[in-house]
């Protein structure tokens, strides 16, 4: 190696891939795992990069081990329409499951008729003809945030509306204790951070102690709500609970489906909500056009979840040799589909780095997943946003964000700590 082949590595090594420009470093060290990238929002020329020169990627990590990044639209839609080859059943997350701690992922880990039992247990929750239901006290819920911020005053709007609205969601689908609602929050983080994360940080011990403190608090729900009339009453637990398919869980499974159904009703909606504002701050141009035409709300719902991601990847684990986009996949492969990257593919979705809330064609996007895992709570999500969207400009001129956002430190949850906005009033 020349020394200015020495010098680039160790240059790479000390300022990361966020620091550098993604046509300076060698195609096979790049590795789109990297948490700061998505922490500083740099993420998108390292997959650009690897869409046009190596769309199903190689990567060999110290952390994850090796794995395929799936970068390409077509190429991700190709792994969900073939689960039979490639499995969610290891894990949806690039870290194996923690050996010490046999929490089970829930049904989005399950392949085949289990996993379609399970779904179906609990499906009804999300069903169109609840949603019906629940919009009113949605509505009801997002004018009682929106009218309590202070205008004219600088606030964090992750804290005060996303966090918010989506957390007392949470509390009404499981039928969880309103007042302790924020405790909902706190599980969906933890469930979420990765496992490398959590030991590198050193708080493994207390991820897995938390995780324990929600199992104990849900045994206790279920134990309350087993073989209770269902007559007035549609909520997660109970419909676990009084479900042939579901009903019998052991706890560490009845926890992982917990997780899944907190998270999923958490993190989708919340970074949305935080995206979606930025995004209009970032074209104001189209702030102008949601102002002039608010009937576009639908529609610019679909293309805040297209931009923001929510959820940057997930996992699949090949169960056999196979071939995707040129290269040799080997049986037992991670296999990472970065919807975050599908969702920019220009050769699938015209214009794609641009945020067009009239874009045709909007719901063509992969943040939900595609195929026998499609997101269950999508048309909830959609619906929170939908409300909101129409409450805020019902009522305020803008929502301005007025400092630097701060992401989250993770390549799979795409979202944001803090977002400091002042209102302006309409």
């Amino acid at each position: 190696m020349s020394e200015a082949e020495v010098t680039g590595e160790a240059l790479i090594r000390s300022l990361g891939q966020a620091g550098r420009d993604p046509a300076s470093i060698p195609l096979e060290k790049i590795n789109v795992a990297d948490a700061e990238l998505f922490e500083t929002d740099t993420q998108w020329g390292y997959f650009e990069r690897l869409r046009r020169e190596d769309p199903v990627h190689y990567t060999v990590d110290e952390e994850y081990g090796p794995f395929w990044s799936v970068t390409r639209y077509e190429d991700v839609v190709t792994v969900e329409k073939n689960p039979e080859i490639f499995s969610s059943a290891r894990s949806i997350f690039l870290s194996d499951p923690d050996p010490e701690f046999p929490l089970e992922g829930g049904f989005i880990t399950m392949d085949g008729p289990r996993h379609d039992g399970h779904r179906k247990a609990v499906q009804p929750v999300a069903a169109p003809r609840n949603l019906k239901i629940l919009e009113p006290l949605i509505r009801e819920r997002v004018i009682e945030i929106l009218e309590g911020l202070p205008v004219g005053e600088t606030f964090d709007w992750v804290d005060r509306v996303s966090i918010e609205l989506t957390t007392g969601m949470l509390a009404t689908l499981f039928d969880f204790p309103y007042e302790e609602r924020r405790k909902l929050t706190h599980w969906s983080n933890l469930a979420t951070m990765d496992l490398a994360e959590a030991k590198r940080l050193g708080v493994i011990e207390e991820v897995r102690a938390s995780l324990l403190e929600c199992l104990d608090r849900f045994m206790a729900l279920r134990e309350a709500r087993a073989d209770q009339s269902q007559e007035g009453r549609l909520d997660f637990v109970s419909a676990l609970v009084n479900n042939a398919a579901t009903k019998d869980m052991e706890p560490m499974e009845y926890l992982g489906t917990l997780m899944l159904l907190i998270v999923g009703g958490n993190d989708t909606t919340r970074n949305s909500i935080s995206g979606g504002l930025l995004a209009l701050n970032e074209n104001p141009a189209e702030y102008q056009k949601l102002r002039d035409d608010p009937s576009l709300i639908p529609n610019m719902v679909s293309e805040i979840i297209r931009w923001q991601t929510p959820l940057a990847y997930m996992r699949r684990t090949a169960t056999q040799d196979t071939e995707l986009g040129g290269k040799s996949i080997k049986a037992g492969d991670k296999v990472i589909m970065w919807y975050v990257s599908a969702n920019r593919d220009e050769d699938v979705i015209p214009r794609a780095n641009e945020f067009l809330i009239d874009r045709e064609n909007a719901r063509k996007h992969l943040s939900f997943g595609l195929g026998v895992h499609f997101c269950m709570g999508s048309r909830l999500a959609e619906m929170q946003l939908r409300i909101l969207w129409e409450e805020l400009v019902a009522r305020f001129h803008s929502v301005e964000v007025v400092g630097d956002p701060v992401r989250v430190r993770s390549c799979f949850v795409k979202g944001f700590v803090e977002m400091p906005v002042r209102v302006r009033p309409g």
